[in-house]
């Protein structure tokens, strides 16, 4: 009874929603909706100072952050504005672990949020935990497909620049990071065309597939016989020729005996996926 009085209070009160000493400005900034009672949410925006966090509990802007996108559900992608500020801040937050639990849920936040909220609020936030560390960046990479088939086409293409990226990590050793970007890149075969295909996947595959790691290499074993089938049949097939005959000069004819391996690896995962005629395989 007393939240729906208090919802009462908040739909009916006009000094909240259409107090003429507000400006639109100040207006939109402002925290006030009327899906849950106000004082919760006053009382979760709150958690986020820095302040409270370091006197009351250390954890609890990782909880914040945790319980973020389930708090946007709620309110609905009407009351953004309401949220906006508290996202930004968790999303510069010193702890890494804070920034990690946003990174890893970043993608159902778009989906709540939409096309243009997430252009406008999302990408930067996006942008920046690419540069992140490897902790951090490896949440966006788990859902770098979940992420990026949201976003516009040509929004989307700018980041063929930065997946080559991904093969640096803080620490080499750390080959789980390679592996998760080879099994990104096979579902981000189909958000893009054929010529970007060959000019950005390819040579990141290429690398991949050299690594010294049996895992990754396995992995992107299949990720190139992907490639040959969706090159296969795209309207230029000279784009599937070119890559078959650099199989050939990179793998086949290699001086070490690991990469001719590489090549009969290849050769039979795009037989066992059926990527090819038997006459265009021979």
């Amino acid at each position: 009874q007393r939240m729906d009085s208090t919802l009462h209070y908040i739909h009916n009160d006009s000094d909240l929603s259409t107090n003429s000493s507000f400006s639109p400005e100040e207006e939109r900034k402002s925290k006030v909706q009327d899906v849950v009672p106000q004082d919760l949410l006053d009382q979760y925006l709150s958690m986020t100072d820095p302040s409270r966090a370091q006197t009351v509990d250390t954890e609890i802007a990782k909880h914040c952050a945790y319980s973020l996108p389930g708090v946007a559900l709620t309110l609905g992608r009407q009351n953004w504005h309401c949220l906006k500020d508290t996202y930004e801040t968790l999303a510069s937050d010193m702890q890494w672990k804070v920034r990690r639990t946003l990174a890893f849920s970043i993608h159902e936040l778009a989906v709540i949020l939409g096309d243009q909220l997430t252009a406008g609020d999302l990408v930067p936030v996006f942008n920046g935990f690419l540069k992140d560390l490897d902790e951090v960046r490896i949440g966006v990479l788990k859902h770098l497909h979940d992420f990026l088939k949201l976003l516009h086409v040509d929004k989307r293409r700018e980041y063929l620049y930065q997946l080559q990226e991904f093969l640096v990590t803080d620490n080499s050793r750390n080959w789980r990071f390679r592996a998760e970007l080879a099994e990104q890149l096979i579902l981000l075969l189909d958000l893009y065309s054929a010529r970007d295909i060959y000019d950005y996947l390819r040579p990141i595959a290429f690398s991949l597939c050299a690594d010294k790691v049996s895992s990754v290499r396995w992995i992107s074993y299949k990720l190139v016989s992907e490639m040959v089938k969706k090159l296969y049949v795209a309207s230029i097939p000279t784009f599937v020729v070119d890559l078959m005959n650099e199989l050939v000069e990179t793998f086949c004819r290699c001086h070490k005996w690991s990469g001719r391996q590489t090549f009969v690896f290849i050769c039979q995962t795009i037989i066992e996926d059926d990527c090819l005629p038997m006459d265009q395989f021979a």
